[in-house]
């Protein structure tokens, strides 16, 4: 008989495994266990199964946590936070806008530990937002006044919040064709250092078994494989599954908007256990349960109770919960225009404003009267001069109750939860039934090499998923190409006029082009907002992503050009020789490539879908029109000519009029009389002949080379920022 025993705060769970010698079997002696939760003001009944139960195997393990904020007064420029493209829209340059700058944060301080869960309430545009944002050194567009932010007494820096502290924004960003497993397996890859010790490999594989099994023990064996970083990656991917209760979603597709996927409130968890793989112990998010019906963001703001229960540091921010959410909260600070009206145990918050007079009524929800009656009314004069001058005694009276005392935040007055006194005074936790933190030695994040691997991986699991996408773009290609093959085909028992074959060929390179390009640029930005916040996150560096962007779209590139150029050159009755059919072929995917490339670009450079769009449309249609068949080279303007030189239709084009034409023998009537005209005079004509054919293949690659780094100097120097996070 072997007895298992965990500790998490006050949560203590005993099972008892019967083990037969020798075979490694385990029969559990209960059908389930019970976890109880208690405080002073709430008890909450969880009936676990095991996965319920998870917390149990991911419960951070690490030193206490202190977050604290001293006498912070910030000050944001609103002119400042305008995209500079809708500064341009007013006809106003950068420097003409005149500033705004208003007070987002004003003298507010507040000290949160370990095994705590904080609150920031408040109606919108009360400083929510700026304040997470000031903490995770993502504010923009502001200037910190005075007071500083201190993590574990040091000051708080880009550096130290990547190390230490785990960021959920508002919206999910997670690509929708993965399943939830995926998701996370592919974060784990690229954010988990790359090696473990050989304690924490022995107690993944022991948990993982112990969670996939239909029984709470089976049998298992830590082989040489489980030393793989895909195998630790795997268990490390289960343990947080089932700490966040997604294990009967685990292999379903993420979704979004448009794709069918997990619930609102899953995808809302998926979002936190992506942040949660590498076992931060400060967790912070914005507004976690926007969107979500009651019920969900109940169910959801449970997961972080017991997130904080397992020695992590919560620091949340929410509009007005609900009263059964709002007792699962250690502490609240009630901000108001930037000022702290409250700050301290939210069992006190109602005690505390019913001895400054404002008693809440019988029947109301604390948090929806108080959020109330800091709000600013803003509908007439007259009454928001009356709410902000509510708003400024009551913080006035606040900060005179504790400018010499600790009441109200600095004293944590639940005896029957965890204190960060009582975290340190506890005995020792056996490392062997616990995470283990890892060592300095190994604590390596993977190479670019292997950023470049996952990323690829990751890029094609989720385009080739989306088979929607790919028929309607594998339909637009084949019909475009059989529309204007059929157009010909009529005409293929004889050789085509010399003006007819020219126009095709010069459709040939129009058509898809401009239809990649919009598809391009729609696809990058739906993609942009998550690769922003990945950045941000560290999670990976600009180089591994460009070349993982471009490689990953290779074959598609390539079976889309192949259906596009196969049928139309052979319904049309184009030089059958096999040489110039390759020669061709590869002329279009270059065009279509140098489109997409240049695609690539102006999405990457520019912050919205409609000015991306634009410069991109701008861009081709100006090598559409310089390309040498709208109007002779010779006729064309001589400012105009000179993007001719750059044009990559110009010299698709050129080369594949030297392809067809070169050896072909044209008979031109002239009255009665037949005269027989090379093939080459033709492309002569048209002052097409002046570069030979290798150097249009050469030119070709040169532009493709050129936008892919433009391409890369944009992600790299552009923050590739969305339309809703400017």
């Amino acid at each position: 008989m072997l007895l298992f025993q965990w500790t998490l705060d006050q949560v203590k769970i005993q099972c008892t495994a019967v083990c037969c010698g020798g075979c490694g079997i385990g029969t559990h002696s209960t059908s389930s266990l019970t976890l109880w939760l208690r405080t002073q003001d709430r008890n909450i009944r969880l009936v676990s199964s095991a996965e319920e139960d998870s917390s149990l195997y991911f419960t951070y393990s690490g030193g206490c946590n202190e977050l604290e904020v001293r006498n912070l007064h910030y000050e944001v420029n609103t002119a400042a936070q305008i995209p500079w493209y809708e500064r341009l829209s007013e006809l106003k340059m950068p420097w003409e806008m005149a500033a705004d700058k208003q007070t987002a944060i004003r003298d507010l301080s507040l000290r949160v530990h370990s095994g705590q869960m904080l609150a920031v309430i408040g109606s919108s545009g009360c400083g929510k937002t700026s304040l997470l944002d000031i903490i995770t050194c993502r504010d923009e567009g502001g200037t910190k006044k005075s007071g500083e932010i201190l993590i574990n007494g040091k000051a708080c820096t880009r550096s130290l919040v990547k190390k230490s502290i785990a960021h959920v924004r508002q919206d999910d960003r997670l690509l929708p064709h993965l399943t939830v497993r995926e998701t996370l397996a592919f974060v784990a890859r690229l954010r988990l250092p790359t090696h473990f010790s050989q304690a924490q490999r022995d107690q993944r594989v022991r948990f993982s078994a112990l969670l996939e099994s239909p029984f709470p023990y089976r049998s298992f064996w830590v082989t040489d494989s489980c030393t793989s970083l895909t195998k630790r990656c795997s268990m490390q991917v289960d343990d947080v599954i089932a700490e966040l209760r997604l294990r009967q979603c685990a292999n379903t597709r993420v979704g979004n908007s448009y794709v069918r996927g997990v619930s609102g409130g899953e995808r809302r968890r998926v979002s936190i256990a992506v942040q949660l793989l590498w076992n931060p112990g400060i967790l912070i998010l914005d507004e976690p349960t926007s969107g979500l019906d009651s019920f969900t963001a109940h169910n959801l703001v449970i997961t972080l109770y017991r997130l904080a229960r397992g020695n992590r540091l919560v620091l949340l921010s929410v509009h007005q919960p609900r009263s059964d959410i709002f007792q699962l909260f250690d502490l609240v600070v009630l901000l108001s225009s930037g000022s702290a009206v409250y700050c301290g145990p939210a069992k006190d918050m109602v005690p505390y404003f019913t001895s400054l007079g404002h008693p809440c009524p019988r029947y109301c929800n604390p948090s929806d009267y108080y959020v109330d009656l800091i709000s600013v009314d803003r509908r007439s004069p007259e009454k928001e001069a009356e709410c902000l001058e509510r708003v400024r005694v009551l913080s006035v009276q606040f900060a005179g109750n504790v400018k010499n005392t600790d009441d109200f935040m600095w004293k944590w007055q639940d005896q029957d939860a965890p204190t960060p006194e009582s975290l340190q005074e506890a005995p020792p936790v056996n490392k062997a039934e616990t995470s283990i933190p890892l060592s300095k030695r190994e604590d390596r994040l993977p190479g670019r090499l292997h950023q470049f691997t996952t990323l690829a991986r990751r890029q094609v699991f989720n385009d080739y998923r989306d088979l929607v996408t790919l028929l309607v773009h594998g339909l637009e290609a084949l019909l475009m190409s059989l529309l204007v093959g059929f157009l010909y085909f009529g005409l293929a028992e004889q050789q085509l006029s010399m003006q007819d074959t020219v126009s095709l060929l010069y459709m040939m390179g129009a058509l898809t082009p401009f239809a990649v390009v919009l598809d391009v640029i729609a696809k990058c930005h739906s993609e942009r907002a998550m690769l922003y916040h990945e950045l941000e996150d560290g999670l990976y560096s600009v180089t591994p992503y460009f070349f993982a962007k471009v490689l990953g779209e290779l074959p598609e590139h390539c079976v889309f050009t192949l259906v596009y150029g196969l049928p139309i050159y052979w319904l049309a009755g184009l030089n059958a020789e096999p040489d110039r059919f390759l020669l061709n072929l590869l002329l279009v995917w270059l065009i279509v490539y140098c489109s997409r490339c240049m695609a690539l670009f102006v999405a990457a450079a520019l912050p919205t879908l409609q000015t991306s769009s634009f410069l991109g449309n701008s861009f081709f249609t100006v090598f559409y029109l310089t390309g040498g068949f709208v109007i002779s080279l010779d006729n064309m303007w001589p400012v105009a000519s000179w993007f001719s030189y750059i044009s990559f239709m110009r010299w698709g084009f050129d080369g594949m009029l030297q392809v067809q034409f070169r050896g072909l023998t044209y008979q031109v009537q002239l009255g009665n009389l037949t005269i027989n005209v090379d093939g080459i005079k033709v492309v002569e004509a048209m002052h097409m002949n002046q570069f030979p054919l290798f150097s249009c293949y050469l030119v070709l690659i040169a532009v493709i080379l050129v936008f892919m780094f433009l391409y890369y100097m944009s992600l790299r120097f552009i923050k590739q920022k969305s339309t809703q996070d400017w």
